[in-house]
């Protein structure tokens, strides 16, 4: 044994050295280190992977939602007033025009549309993108629907034209007075009701007339707008070839100035059957003579009211007729009328008529 009493100890693990109690385990800081490496990494990269992932997210629903729709033909699609926007996404996929709802939701908040998609009647075209039936219903592009009003009807014949369309709705107003309503195409959209659209003829008709009437020539035989109208639903009905509107406006107008009576046909057919417009065969003489408030061929001047509405042409050349001589006129066989300026001239085309009349009778 060697040593004394002031040799130190050994050390509990045997070593010949001792490690003070505050020193750093040089292992444990490495894995420290490492650990903290490892979660700065992860905080970069989860958000950077999170951004990556939405933008792909975003560019995959993006593509879907401009992508060509599933629909290989036209769909209608009906969008009452009231609906939701999910409503309105689910009535798209109810009739096969959208692939995904929930995209088109998406795209819907994403262009912040929720307010601006407009019900109606949609013609959805085929393979229409869920970008562009967007568009479609933020325009509110429905579909058209069209009624035309034919020249020279009545307005009884109009109402039952306005009842028998299938795309208006709603009761049926009262006739509305002879004369009153613009023969014309109206367009309007599924749900527009019957009462709409004869206010509307009725408005066109009232907007016409005031146009044309401060326009008319000067020195017409007519004190008032309406006079114009009588006049024009009876040229209406004396020919159906646009071009003679002018000539026979002429001489009705020619006819007035001179206090001939206007011996107008169709103005006798109306104070025999009113509103109903059409008699279904020709005149007899008997019918001539008999005296209605309409029978031009009894009665001086214009008769009470309109026969008929007419339409633009027929109140234009009312109210701004060319200058001619002309009197009289009778139909040529043709489709059209023989015009002329003497009795005895009119005499001859009226013996001219009669012989084409018995050689169709052969």
């Amino acid at each position: 044994m060697t040593g004394d009493g002031n040799t130190p100890a050994a050390s509990e693990n045997g070593s010949g050295t001792s490690r003070p109690e505050n020193a750093t385990d040089p292992q444990a800081g490495k894995l420290r280190n490492r650990l903290f490496r490892t979660l700065l990494v992860v905080a970069i990269c989860l958000p950077l992977f999170g951004a990556l992932l939405a933008g792909a997210v975003f560019q995959y629903g993006k593509y879907r939602f401009e992508a060509a729709g599933p629909h290989g033909e036209a769909r209608i699609v009906m969008l009452e007033p009231g609906l939701g926007v999910r409503a309105i996404a689910a009535r798209l996929d109810k009739a096969g025009v959208i692939s995904d709802p929930m995209i088109f939701l998406a795209g819907v908040r994403l262009n912040r549309a929720e307010s601006g998609l407009k019900a109606g009647e949609y013609e959805i075209p085929a393979h229409a993108s869920m970008a562009a039936i967007l568009r479609i219903l933020r325009e509110g592009r429905s579909i058209l629907h069209r009624l035309t009003i034919p020249e020279g009807l009545t307005s009884e014949q109009i109402m039952l034209l306005v009842e028998a369309n299938p795309v208006l709705v709603g009761d049926m107003p009262a006739v509305p007075p002879e004369g009153s309503l613009l023969p014309e195409t109206y367009s309007f959209t599924r749900g527009a009701t019957r009462k709409e659209i004869v206010s509307q003829m009725r408005a066109a008709a009232d907007a016409l007339l005031a146009v044309l009437w401060e326009k008319r020539a000067e020195n017409l035989p007519l004190d008032t707008p309406e006079e114009a109208i009588i006049l024009a639903s009876i040229i209406e009905k004396e020919t159906g070839v646009a071009s003679e509107r002018p000539r026979v406006a002429a001489v009705f107008v020619n006819r007035l100035n001179k206090s001939m009576r206007l011996q107008s046909d169709p103005t006798i057919i109306y104070g025999l059957v009113g509103g109903k417009g059409a008699l279904g065969r020709p005149i007899r003489r008997s019918e001539l003579d008999r005296q209605t408030p309409y029978n031009t061929y009894l009665v001086d001047g214009l008769p009470p009211g309109p026969i008929c509405n007419p339409g633009r042409a027929s109140l234009e050349a009312v109210l701004n007729p060319p200058e001619t001589d002309e009197l009289y006129f009778v139909a040529d066989g043709t489709g059209g009328h023989a015009f002329s300026k003497t009795l005895k001239e009119h005499q001859q085309r009226v013996r001219e008529w009669r012989q084409i009349e018995r050689q169709k009778a052969r």
